[in-house]
């Protein structure tokens, strides 16, 4: 790896960094960060803002003045070209009097998908394309998906005794995990445009599906996701306001991402886990284990319905991450293929 290699990776995270700090407020926006470099310091940072707002080179270069002329920017999604809620971002870069630009990945947005790349290299800036792109394609991961497929990123958000019970065999469920797994749930929920129950669950457990535990919450709703019921909305029940689903689940996806819901959140219970992982349709599995056992085969399982009949049915895939929290763990699993 060369020096300039090592330079560009490590403000590249810094990049990073802001875009981390954006992630529960852009949406459907992607949550871009870009850094201005120049004589080796960093003179400009900045993240996507709201919708409606500066894009994330924008608001760098702004904070730069300047000392942008002949810096280098660093972006870790694609500039934009185009005009939309804001101006072009590759508009301001020129403005700027950028001298060089380093991008993580490419936008894969019909309206982007390399077209910014090429408005700069034609007017002569110097372009390189793929510092940390591995890192940065998975901090995008959500935002990707949904551009190539019309529909959300799907996460299944499950909690389990060592012994992978649910629940106990009465129903009772809180609290499996403890007050850092519930937290973090929360803070799922928030980077999710959306959280979809069973009717069976807003029976049993009335839960409110907001990110209240969150300490990154803010005002009170303000980042709570859409809720939806597959099923009836009992009348009372705490999740309302609600949208009630009675059709089928690619519909449900083909309805979410042609609203420009980038992520969904499965959260139980252990009926529509099932229909969700038989029909092929989740795109991470977060298991939250407890060092719990309830040492039965009466507990309520993480699935319910029909499992793989025989070993060769059986679906592997890799950890993508292994968190610990307080006493428990988050386990990430994305499956092959």
């Amino acid at each position: 790896m060369t020096d300039q290699a090592r330079v560009d990776g490590v403000h590249m995270r810094s990049a990073m960094e802001e875009a981390a700090a954006a992630r529960c407020r852009t949406s459907p926006n992607p949550w871009v960060g870009a850094v201005v470099v120049a004589d080796g310091e960093v003179v400009g940072a900045g993240a996507t803002s709201p919708p409606g707002g500066s894009h994330a080179e924008v608001v760098a270069l702004a904070a730069a003045g300047g000392e942008a002329r002949g810096a280098t920017l660093y972006a870790t999604l694609e500039p934009c070209c185009h005009t939309g809620r804001t101006g072009p971002c590759t508009t301001a870069i020129l403005e700027a009097g950028v001298g060089r630009v380093v991008v993580g990945i490419v936008d894969p947005d019909p309206e982007v998908a390399g077209r910014g790349l090429t408005v700069l290299e034609e007017a002569g800036l110097d372009v390189e394309v793929g510092v940390e792109a591995d890192a940065i394609a998975a901090q995008l991961e959500p935002y990707l998906h949904h551009r190539r497929t019309g529909r959300p990123y799907v996460v299944l958000k499950l909690a389990a005794t060592l012994d992978g019970r649910i629940a106990a065999p009465d129903g009772t469920s809180a609290w499996i995990t403890g007050a850092e797994a519930r937290i973090d749930v929360h803070r799922l929920r928030a980077e999710s445009n959306a959280v979809c129950v069973g009717a069976g669950t807003v029976r049993a457990d009335d839960p409110e599906l907001t990110v209240r535990d969150w300490p990154g919450a803010g005002d009170a709703g303000a980042h709570d996701p859409r809720r939806i019921v597959l099923g009836v909305v009992p009348e009372g029940a705490r999740v309302r306001p609600a949208v009630a689903h009675d059709g089928s689940l690619d519909d449900l996806l083909d309805d979410l991402g042609a609203d420009g819901v980038l992520q969904l959140l499965i959260e139980g219970g252990a009926d529509v886990a099932g229909r969700f992982h038989r029909a092929g349709l989740v795109d991470r599995y977060v298991v939250y284990l407890a060092p719990a056992i309830l040492g039965g085969d009466d507990g309520r399982p993480l699935f319910a319905g029909p499992g793989g009949p025989t070993m060769a049915d059986l679906r592997r895939g890799r950890f993508a991450a292994v968190t610990a929290l307080g006493g428990d763990l988050r386990l990430d699993l994305v499956l092959d293929g």
